[in-house]
């Protein structure tokens, strides 16, 4: 494989070689199953460093167009192994080469436990145990900034911070916590972007969240958090928290608990709850990477050049037909409004049927990460079987309309219409769909749990299409 390399050009050379490379894919000049030579002797042959090959063939993967093997050796994929659009942006739904590490890692007293549970080091308590979380609102913080640059408006990131809690309280959840949560937030900003009354727009957004949890009977609290400005390592804004809590073993749910025979009750992520002020679109914080390109306009790209990854290919960015003041299809929300609809906690919900119901919940899985197939990762030998789901909400067909993402990818980027799922008996159906609908929150069996051969699979089924994900 030749390539015409140029360092006195304006052109990265990492750049022209993943544009080289990708010619020659798109000319038939490589062809599928192809191998390209290491990336040391790729490095040795033009006089790179490795590190500049490995960046551009690590480009060229996210594309969609490679697939890497054993002694970083490189190998054109073929049509039926091509990434999706999401993996393409740079983002990964299933996570494979970060589980590829920490799957080798301790895993703590429960290791098929929705979180990491250790022994109580807090307090030396040998009946208690630490639960630990770290999450964030991901790029949904972007959308934000786009609206924030259209129309001056700072509060749209006080449902940012609400993003944060969210996805690391209602993992705690997945385990049983029941008790007090202290969470400490960490935002990243360019303050050449993102100025003080951004910061200050967070922490109020975080107070006030807390503060509504906290009235509904979750006894969350803030231990405070940190301010760091890092314009090198971001364009806009970046909003992560930390969330801790100590819990009686006795207490715990973990991932053992589920096995044939159990009902799947999913609470919707659409509508309005006693506790929320608007209606919801369902987004949550999982695959907005995506929304945000297939639903905005190039407008934004070439406006705002700094809210998105120049080395991701060009006709992966902002390549939909809205923006944000656009109505959305089928709702009563703009695009942008939907976009930013900050995610729905089921905390009030959960400690609940926690409280007042104890032995009821058997498992309970939040589909963030890996959407409606994050169950895969726990249970042993289940059949994963959902058969009754959600009609698709506004957001998410507009979404697949305007990308063309097979339904099948959908499933595994977003929630699709329920984002927490509980695993109870079909006898408990009717009372835990009960208590939902107390916070006016819609719930419904959704599908059941069956023994399976060997290893964890899941068939769900969309219209009159079944798709088959195993783990």
């Amino acid at each position: 494989m030749k390539l015409n390399l140029d360092n006195s050009s304006s052109i990265p050379v990492f750049q022209q070689i993943v544009d080289q490379i990708h010619f020659k894919i798109n000319t038939n000049e490589l062809k599928a199953g192809d191998k390209l030579p290491s990336i040391r002797s790729l490095a040795a042959s033009y006089k790179l460093a490795t590190n500049t090959v490995a960046k551009a063939l690590r480009q060229l993967e996210f594309r969609g167009l490679l697939i890497a093997q054993a002694r970083s050796v490189y190998v054109v994929v073929k049509k039926d192994e091509s990434i999706g659009r999401y993996q393409a942006r740079g983002v990964s739904a299933d996570k494979i080469e970060v589980h590829k590490v920490v799957d080798k890692l301790d895993h703590g007293l429960f290791p098929n436990a929705f979180c990491k549970i250790t022994e109580d080091f807090l307090n030396g308590n040998p009946d208690h145990c630490n639960i630990i979380h770290s999450d964030g609102s991901g790029t949904k913080s972007i959308s934000a900034y786009l609206n924030y640059k259209e129309t001056g408006d700072a509060t749209v990131f006080q449902g940012i911070s609400q993003d944060s809690i969210v996805m690391n309280l209602d993992d705690l959840l997945c385990v049983g916590v029941n008790g007090r949560i202290l969470i400490s937030n960490t935002v990243n900003r360019n303050a050449l972007n993102c100025p003080g009354e951004v910061v200050a727009n967070l922490i109020a957004g975080s107070d006030n969240f807390l503060t509504l949890l906290r009235s509904v009977g979750v006894k969350i609290y803030s231990g405070g958090g940190e301010t760091a400005d890092v314009g090198d390592l971001t364009g806009t804004v970046v909003v992560d928290s930390c969330a801790v809590s100590v819990m009686k073993k006795t207490d715990l749910i973990t991932g053992e608990l589920i096995r044939p025979g159990l009902s799947i009750v999913g609470l919707a992520s659409t509508g309005q709850s006693t506790y929320e002020t608007k209606e919801n679109s369902g987004i949550g914080s999982n695959g907005l990477t995506s929304a945000r390109h297939e639903m905005l306009c190039p407008y934004y790209g070439e406006q705002y050049p700094e809210s998105f990854d120049a080395n991701v290919s060009r006709e992966l960015m902002y390549c939909g037909a809205n923006k944000l003041e656009d109505p959305l299809p089928g709702s009563t929300l703009t695009v942008g409004e939907a976009l930013l609809s900050p995610t729905r906690t089921y905390a009030p919900v959960i400690y609940r049927l926690l409280e007042q119901h104890p032995g009821v919940i058997q498992a309970l899985v939040h589909c963030s990460g890996g959407g409606q197939t994050k169950c895969l990762k726990f249970g042993h030998n289940i059949h994963y079987i959902k058969d009754r789901l959600w009609p698709t909400p506004a957001i998410f067909k507009s979404i697949q309309k305007a990308s063309g993402t097979a339904w099948k990818e959908m499933y595994k980027v977003f929630n699709m219409g329920h984002r927490m799922e509980v695993y109870c008996t079909p006898a408990q159906a009717k009372l835990v769909i009960k208590v939902a609908k107390s916070f006016n929150i819609e719930a419904k069996v959704i599908g059941r749990t069956e023994a399976a051969s060997k290893g964890n699979i899941l068939s769900l089924s969309h219209q009159k299409q079944q798709f088959n994900y195993s783990y």
